[in-house]
């Protein structure tokens, strides 16, 4: 296994400045952020252009992978965020084909994976966002396996605010729908594992990994506090607005021996990438750069 970190968190740096970063203080890899330029951050921690993937070019891919190479980091995958299943057409239109420019510039670079989400519209039900997916996503797929990229699909429900609510813009949160996603998609669609969106779901984590492993294809390193008053206030119906608190990975409720343990025992060999959203370290730059030592300092022990 490898550390590596999201680069999404440094929005003012470039590539290089954040990978020297990284070599300088034990990271191993990059998952690099990859949103359209034009684009602009449409929430937190979204919007950051790391690589520019508008006419990527094999010349370009060579010269990051040698800038990356001479600092002893490699790519964990290319990440891109968006809602592929946003209700209006012309924005799924836009980051459908976005996406498959990502893809395309991971495979000029050889990096294996591409992170994602399936994306939701939240006004629809869960099977009815499914049904919306098999419908909307089969050319990302094969695009992706014409390239020999595997896509890694993250978790999350993305219910975070009231314009999310009822049912977030991330359909494959659940395990009933990443069998149905596996089976319909085939071995070109795997999972960007994160273990926070698992706790405040209550689904059992090591189950999880027991059931999955094979298709965990990239692995995102962040925790969950349960706020106690604000689960009281505002009940588990609420799908975790008010009380569901992302923390770096040892401030939270993530049990990381476990979880650990369990990626060895499914016999996970990829990178082990810390996402940063914790805002109790992110009011500036320092503070961002000691909350990934935190997290470097925690998981370290349990990556060899």
């Amino acid at each position: 296994m490898k550390l590596g970190l999201l680069t999404a968190p440094f929005p003012e740096h470039s590539l290089e400045e954040v990978a020297d970063w990284a070599a300088a203080n034990g990271f191993e890899s990059l998952e690099i952020c990859c949103w359209p330029v034009s684009e602009g951050a449409t929430r937190r921690y979204g919007g950051i252009t790391h690589i520019d993937v508008e006419g990527f070019t094999q010349e370009k891919g060579d010269e990051i992978n040698a800038m990356l190479a001479s600092k002893g980091l490699t790519v964990s995958g290319l990440g891109y965020y968006p809602n592929p299943l946003h209700p209006e057409a012309d924005h799924r239109e836009l980051v459908q084909g976005h996406i498959k420019k990502v893809i395309s510039a991971a495979a000029l670079m050889g990096v294996p994976v591409v992170n994602t989400f399936i994306g939701a519209d939240a006004s629809k039900t869960q099977d009815e966002n499914w049904e919306a997916a098999k419908s909307e996503w089969p050319h990302i797929v094969e695009h992706a396996k014409a390239n020999g990229v595997k896509i890694a699909i993250e978790n999350c429900p993305m219910i975070f605010s009231n314009d999310e609510w009822p049912s977030g813009h991330n359909v494959a949160y659940s395990p009933r729908i990443w069998r149905e996603m596996f089976a319909e998609f085939g071995d070109t669609v795997g999972l960007n594992l994160d273990p926070s969106h698992l706790i405040w779901q209550m689904i059992d984590i090591e189950r999880v990994i027991a059931e999955f492993g094979d298709r965990i294809y990239h692995v995102h390193a962040k925790d969950l506090e349960i706020d106690e008053d604000g689960l009281y206030e505002n009940g588990i119906l609420s799908a975790g607005i008010g009380w569901q608190v992302p923390r770096l990975p040892g401030l939270g409720q993530v049990d990381w021996q476990a979880f650990m343990s369990a990626m060895y025992r499914c016999g996970y060999e990829g990178d082990i990438t810390v996402e940063h959203e914790d805002r109790g370290f992110e009011a500036n730059d320092d503070l961002i750069k000691a909350g990934f030592l935190i997290a470097r300092d925690v998981l370290r022990p349990y990556i060899h």
